[in-house]
């Protein structure tokens, strides 16, 4: 295994070891079977991990409940100083962890390295949210009282992670979450296992030097059987999913079945559009970084280009030029920009993808073909020709398949860009101030995330990231984000010696 191997050496300093286990609760246990982890470098298994089974789910609930009752009297500013030290223990373990998630995942090692730092800098967000949460205080129609609200945490918190992103994901949940007075239960993406375990021992270090329950933040690393366990237990107070819109709405059904919370990132079907006024300079790096960064496999990525019809060949034979200068291969090495999609599966889901837009009618511009090489290469494609209500375009293929469209007005690229099931990312480039307003305006993007002259992906986290319709109306990181971890009691306080009724009624 690639963890025994000496060029790998530095995997131990994460504290992982030839086998693993996947299930913490303040202790390291698990009683499932052992999974390999295979790197989709070049399909070698990296280690092993054993999972857990519901039952260790359910101790784990337990030990996580009660681990509640004593984090939940911490003051608010003493569990940002919590989540800071998370931070700094993630800072010092920055370029090891990126690495694993390159290993693990495939993305490139600035994408995984990138990725670490986005969980570093939520947690310095969530650091100085713990100074800040804000109640209101509202008139009271009755003399002698007073209006408040207070938020309350909601005690335990279940947070589902996907494989594209096995490290950031988590992070936006968990430091926000804890900073509002919550535990955490994590049940990581199965291909991503190690990447699972290494962050929560790096936490588990933080609590355990500040004698703190381990249990704040457990894992039970698992199948489907713990997913839908953590779905319909009435003890996880919220649930937050990300993944496919498929079992997003399963899960959205078990949980609301129970009245429980809940909280989805699910699918996106995302698009750019360019006006004729638009700085092609700025169009071609975008939507080369948004189609092919993390070998499409972002729920971000851009999928969908429309482009005027004056415009169409040049901007074409521009990203085609781009694209042939994209070097895949190893994601560890420097000079890399896309690295292997993540599965065999995603290999087959491209094959069938291309296969799929070339029936429909389309002309495969570039790319088309898996890379015959160890490993799950796959060459990142453009495809034109294509009607914007093809089944295949109104597909989320998480696989790097770019299609690009003719449009003659505007209005029909936004009505294309809305028409797709999902609602998450979507970009316009134009120098039109008048463009700019209709886009984010009423009439324009559906979207929860809106750009303006950026690409689909890459957002920060000082914003709330999520989407509408079948992308399910979450919104983690940042704004007002936090008050999803938290319950609000509206408080009304009688401070006189009078009990005057609300409305002037009179009850005498």
């Amino acid at each position: 295994m690639l963890i025994n191997d000496p060029a790998f050496g530095w995997l131990k300093n994460l504290g992982l070891q030839s086998e693993n286990l996947g299930v913490f609760n303040g202790t390291w246990s698990a009683s499932g079977q052992t999974v390999t982890s295979y790197t989709p470098i070049d399909g070698r298994p990296i280690a092993s991990v054993k999972e857990g089974t519901v039952e260790d789910y359910n101790k784990t609930v337990e030990e996580a409940k009660a681990a509640w009752k004593t984090w939940a009297d911490v003051p608010a500013p003493h569990r940002g100083e919590i989540v800071r030290q998370i931070g700094h223990a993630l800072r010092e373990k920055l370029e090891d962890l990126g690495k694993l998630v390159s290993l693990e995942m495939g993305k490139i090692i600035p994408e995984g390295i990138g990725e670490v730092q986005e969980y570093i800098d939520i947690c310095d967000y969530a650091v100085g949210l713990s100074r800040m949460f804000d109640g209101k205080v509202f008139p009271s129609e009755r003399p002698g009282h007073v209006l408040i609200e207070q938020w309350n945490p909601l005690g335990l918190v279940g947070v589902i992670t996907a494989f594209n992103f096995p490290v950031a994901v988590y992070g936006w949940n968990s430091s926000i979450a804890m900073a509002c007075g919550n535990c955490v239960l994590w049940k990581g993406a199965p291909t991503t296992p190690l990447t699972s375990v290494a962050v929560t021992k790096i936490i588990s270090s933080v609590l355990e030097a500040n004698n703190l329950p381990g249990a704040i933040c457990s894992l039970v690393q698992g199948g489907s059987d713990v997913g839908n366990a953590m779905a319909n237990d009435k003890n996880m107070d919220l649930v937050s999913f990300t993944g496919s819109t498929p079992v997003g709405k399963k899960v959205a059904l078990a949980v609301q079945e129970r009245f429980g919370r809940k909280l989805l990132e699910l699918g996106g079907n995302n698009a750019i559009i360019v006006t004729e006024d638009a700085d092609v300079n700025m169009v071609v790096p975008a939507v080369l970084f948004a189609s092919v960064g993390t070998a499409g496999q972002r729920c971000t990525t851009t999928r969908r280009l429309f482009l005027p019809e004056s415009m169409h060949d040049s901007v074409v034979e521009r990203l085609k030029k781009a694209y042939s200068q994209v070097k895949i291969g190893n994601p560890l090495e420097a000079g890399v920009l896309c690295g292997p999609v993540h599965s065999k599966a995603s290999i087959e889901l491209f094959k069938n993808t291309v296969v799929s837009a070339a029936a429909e009618g389309g002309t495969i511009e570039c790319g088309g073909d898996v890379i015959d090489r160890p490993g799950n290469y796959v060459q990142p494609t453009i495809v034109t020709g294509l009607q914007h209500d093809a089944k295949v375009v109104h597909r989320e293929s998480f696989v790097p398949v770019l299609y690009v469209i003719k449009y003659k007005n505007l209005e029909d690229a936004i009505a294309w860009n809305n028409e797709v099931e999902q609602g998450l990312s979507s970009s316009i480039f134009t120098g039109n101030l008048s463009n700019v307003f209709n886009w984010i305006g009423p009439k324009g993007s559906d979207c929860g995330i809106v750009n303006v002259n950026i690409p689909t992906s890459g957002a920060e986290i000082g914003g709330a990231f999520g989407g509408e319709k079948a992308t399910g109306g979450g919104r983690e990181s940042g704004s007002d984000a936090w008050k999803q971890y938290m319950r609000r009691s509206t408080c009304t306080i009688n401070y006189s010696k009078d009990l005057p009724l609300s409305q002037g009624i009179k009850f005498e």
